[in-house]
């Protein structure tokens, strides 16, 4: 399970004085469901999901993450965290296999579970035919799946995306919005991060929609499309959204 509960994270800027990047958000996210947090570009998704991964450490508040807090006990957070970021920063002189099984050894995993957990994730993201090509050689999407694979390589019980389709073909993102589905199948708690409505659309059974650091609404589809008498995700999301920009382009 992952629970947020009032997290902040600030940062000092020399021209833009203090920068309050999430401001109080809290949610939950229970195992075997899908969280999405929804937003622009900047708008605090990516700052959260570092703090849950315990890459930053909150201002303020704080979060529990598989039953381990993320302050008092960041190194069992992340034993128990997947975490994929849009930057897939693989090792361009390893193959795609030997890149996985070193971040399988990192986590621990014998020689004989890592060699299962290898083929076993392989076979299911279908990178068989370039488990021995270098990752350099790999595409935009090949190189996902290799991140996805060395995420995954220690079966964590939390997978956190963070815009995991970003600058992905049509094709390529289809096959990661259908892996993150089957993490969900398979039990896990999975929280992803994105601007795509469709992918909320498709995946989510928790939506949070956040704007300027805040979580300005939250609930699932059908909840805010009854809440807002509105079907069209988009038009959800702008009336959210809409009343907060001019008040943010004059600043």
């Amino acid at each position: 399970m992952i629970e947020a509960r009032d997290l902040c994270k600030h940062f000092h800027d020399k021209k833009r004085g203090l920068i309050r990047a999430v401001d109080h958000v809290s949610f939950t996210c229970q195992p075997g469901r899908i969280y999405g947090l929804l937003g622009a570009n900047g708008a605090g998704k990516t700052t959260t999901l570092r703090m849950l991964a315990t890459i930053l450490e909150p201002t303020s508040g704080d979060a529990i993450v598989a039953g381990h807090d993320v302050i008092e006990h960041p190194e069992r957070v992340r034993a128990a965290v997947g975490f994929l970021s849009t930057a897939t920063a693989l090792y361009p002189r390893l193959t795609a296999q030997e890149m996985v099984e070193y971040f399988g050894r990192l986590c621990g995993l014998d020689e004989s579970t890592l060699k299962l957990r290898v083929d076993d994730l392989f076979a299911r993201l279908e990178m068989d035919s370039y488990r021995d090509r270098r990752c350099d050689k790999l595409s935009t999407g090949m190189k996902q799946k290799v991140s996805i694979a060395r995420t995954l390589v220690h079966d964590p019980p939390v997978m956190i995306f963070d815009e995991p389709t970003l600058g992905l073909d049509v094709m390529a993102a289809r096959s990661i919005v259908s892996f993150i589905r089957e993490c969900r199948d398979r039990g896990k708690t999975v929280i992803f991060s994105t601007h795509v409505m469709s992918e909320v659309e498709k995946l989510c059974d928790s939506i949070g929609i956040i704007h300027d650091g805040k979580l300005l609404a939250e609930g699932s589809l059908a909840d805010l499309r009854a809440r807002y008498a509105e079907t069209d995700l988009e038009e959800i999301f702008v009336r959210i959204v809409a009343p907060l920009a001019p008040a943010e382009a004059s600043s």
